[in-house]
């Protein structure tokens, strides 16, 4: 199936966390939409590969995907070789993205540092046509970082306000690895990111980057190229800043 946007992350519930708000409003705004973990998270503390799954199905149908899989790459062994990349190729080039997402290069857990080379070798090897996986050639347009732990200078930030209530919806959807003080079948040894403190985090950035723009509720996004801006007066018309100076 043909994609507008393929968000890629190292683990089931990566692209919740951070960039969930914007897939949910690309298919608000009618656009298809697709999501793909290159591992199962099968080393998490908490959970099993079995229920990791069964979250991560059930966040995918919050966040209103066209396309939402795992790759069979090994957690905490994502590494940039051709035959990982050419997992990823095959993907590209069978839902033919015009944006693929991918996390910041600088982070903390080195599986997703990985996956940011992986991903944006793949999306560019994916038009050569010599590289044969038995689908036409395809590169996608731009590739685009969403922001994890450690943050970047945006090179946009997009509004979520209306939808935020659903991206934390999908988040929770991961019952067994985020805070839930009705659930306990899960033991009770305790993570960074099952403290309530840390989903309060997450709401804190995403209101912080909110305020940049003069909005409730923002994710930001990086381009490492300059982007090309044809008209600049229409660009800075009203409601550029919504009243933020």
């Amino acid at each position: 199936m043909k994609l507008d946007v393929l968000a890629f992350g190292a683990h089931p519930d990566d692209i919740e966390l951070t960039c969930a708000g914007t897939i949910i409003k690309f298919g608000a705004m009618g656009y298809k939409t697709g999501v793909i973990a290159l591992t199962c998270g099968e080393l998490g503390t908490r959970g099993t590969p079995e229920i990791r799954a069964r979250e991560f199905d059930a966040a995918g149908k919050t966040l209103g995907l066209a396309v939402h899989k795992m790759l069979d790459i090994p957690d905490s062994d994502i590494s940039v070789t051709m035959e990982n990349k050419l997992k990823v190729i095959r993907e590209i080039r069978a839902h033919r993205p015009r944006i693929v997402l991918a996390p910041y290069w600088v982070v903390r857990h080195p599986d997703h540092g990985h996956a940011s080379d992986l991903i944006r070798e793949a999306a560019f090897f994916a038009g050569l046509k010599k590289i044969d996986t038995g689908q036409e050639a395809f590169r996608p347009y731009k590739v685009i970082y969403y922001a994890e732990r450690f943050e970047f200078q945006p090179s946009f930030i997009v509004d979520i306000s209306e939808h935020h209530e659903k991206k934390l919806a999908a988040i929770q959807a991961y019952q067994s690895q985020f805070h839930n003080p009705q659930k306990h079948k899960y033991g009770e040894e305790e993570t960074n990111i099952s403290r309530p403190e840390f989903l309060e985090a997450i709401i804190t950035r995403d209101k912080q980057y909110g305020s940049y723009i003069g909005v409730k509720f923002g994710e930001p996004f990086l381009v490492r190229e300059p982007m090309r801006l044809d008209d600049v007066v229409a660009f800075f018309g009203p409601g550029y800043l919504t009243g933020i100076q």
